[in-house]
């Protein structure tokens, strides 16, 4: 498995937020981004995950609710990249993906557009 420091990983995770077209990015509402080494792992192998109630689905009531949590783990994507480009690689379509989950954008036509 490759090493990647965890400051450099959040640096890569950083890097990918930074590479989200700005007219997206601002549409992005009361969301934390973390890094953690690994999930719990109740769901199987997990790249990143998602939290929340996306944007699709929330209504007047949402006033002051909490946010949304995106995490991306580390370990998991260390261990199915084989070099660091595949690791900035993969930790970009993992951030846009758990970001389109924030728009309500389900696994299925992720799958399609190709960040699944």
């Amino acid at each position: 498995m490759l090493d990647i420091p965890p400051e450099e990983f959040e640096d890569l995770v950083a890097e990918a937020l930074d590479g989200i077209p700005d007219e997206l990015a601002r549409l992005v509402d009361n969301v934390v981004f973390v890094v953690e080494d690994d999930s719990d792992g109740e769901r199987g192998l997990l790249l990143g995950l998602y939290e929340g109630v996306p944007l699709t689905s929330r209504g007047t009531w949402y006033a002051g609710a909490m946010p949304d949590r995106i995490t991306i783990y580390r370990n998991p994507i260390l261990s199915i990249c084989r070099g660091y480009d595949e690791v900035v690689e993969q930790v970009r379509v993992t951030v846009v993906h758990e970001i389109a989950h924030h728009f309500g954008i389900d696994d299925d036509r992720l799958h399609e557009l190709g960040y699944g």
